[in-house]
């Protein structure tokens, strides 16, 4: 959570909150968070929202995880290895790589 309090919003309309929020829709997925005005599309590790949040990268709309990588938050399975995945930044900036994780 962050420190934050949080309000969970169950939207059968998900693209249209996607859409308002500057996810573009190729990197759209299956949980978006907003936080202190910034996107969070899929398994975002908190490391990175953390990060993202604190420096504010200038251009940055939101960072996204395609897909749901194994080993992701929420995607662990004791004794399986993680796939490696990548965290994307969006915005005004376009896209660039914001952390790789995984082996």
């Amino acid at each position: 959570q962050l420190g934050r309090q949080v309000r969970v919003v169950d939207d059968s309309n998900r693209p249209a909150l996607q859409k308002r929020a500057g996810v573009p829709a190729d990197l759209s997925s299956c949980h978006t968070a907003i936080a202190d005005g910034m996107a969070f599309e899929g398994h975002v590790p908190i490391a990175d929202m953390k990060r993202a949040l604190a420096t504010r990268p200038k251009g940055v709309r939101g960072l996204a995880v395609g897909g749901m990588p194994l080993g992701s938050p929420g995607m662990e399975v004791p004794g399986v290895k993680a796939q490696a995945y990548d965290v994307v930044a969006f915005g005004t900036g376009g896209r660039r790589l914001f952390a790789r994780h995984g082996s």
